[in-house]
């Protein structure tokens, strides 16, 4: 495969650590370098993607934005991987649950991922539903969460090709295997992972529940904040370790 001598979407040169945490929004990986890293510095914005280095704990860490759906996310994984040797990433995100175990502000650790898109068919021929998240990383996090006493669910999350919360996402959660007790939706753990996979890197995908079909609560903008900080917290905990 012909992938060029250089990075296409990322320019950091060789300042990008091999251990990376990744939100979707390149804002939330601005305020994560500004609030919990030392050092940190910019050190690639092409797109408006931001991706910072610094330390937590004199634990080198990049923080790199990868944008919604799995089509983006795929990109930077890529890159990071290929171009940067990148070993380890975990993804810190938003979900909707859909299971009532797992209540608005949870935190929800992924196990396995189940799509039933073409992603990873078109991307390498694969043709299963199911990619399976690193087991020392989520071994790592899962001890991590007890050690900080932070309730953290762990199993099958789905990723969606398109925002759960603006189709009627019941007709898909249906098609899905009972046997899988999904616990939440969202929209790039899949991609993220598969191509992890493929590429020999450890991933894994922690996130907070934002919504539930079986709530009305929204919360407020210092509730949500309060409950990424906690997602934040854990992930850089565990990458310490």
């Amino acid at each position: 495969m012909f992938v060029g001598e250089s990075p296409i979407h990322i320019a950091a040169n060789a300042d990008i650590a091999e251990i990376v945490l990744m939100p979707g929004d390149p804002l939330r990986a601005k305020y994560i370098a500004e609030n919990f890293l030392k050092d940190a510095k910019l050190v690639t914005s092409i797109r408006n993607m931001f991706g910072y280095t610094g330390y937590y704990k004199d634990k080198k860490v990049t923080v790199m934005s990868h944008g919604m759906g799995m089509p983006s996310a795929s990109i930077y994984v890529f890159e990071l991987i290929h171009f940067y040797n990148v070993k380890k990433i975990i993804r810190i995100g938003t979900c909707g649950a859909v299971s009532p175990k797992a209540d608005i502000g949870d935190l929800i650790l992924t196990k396995e991922i189940y799509s039933e898109s073409n992603f990873a068919y078109t991307y390498s021929n694969y043709v299963g539903n199911i990619v399976e998240a690193s087991k020392d990383l989520n071994k790592t996090i899962l001890d991590t969460a007890k050690e900080l006493n932070m309730e953290l669910h762990y199993g099958v999350t789905t990723t969606m090709d398109v925002f759960g919360p603006y189709i009627d996402f019941e007709r898909v959660l249906d098609r899905i295997p009972k046997e899988y007790e999904i616990l939440s939706e969202e929209m790039e753990a899949f991609g993220l992972t598969h191509v992890a996979n493929l590429m020999n890197a450890e991933s894994t995908t922690i996130m907070t529940v934002v919504d539930s079909k079986y709530s009305k609560v929204v919360l407020t903008p210092e509730d949500r904040q309060t409950k990424l900080n906690d997602m934040i917290t854990l992930a850089l905990e565990s990458i310490v370790k």
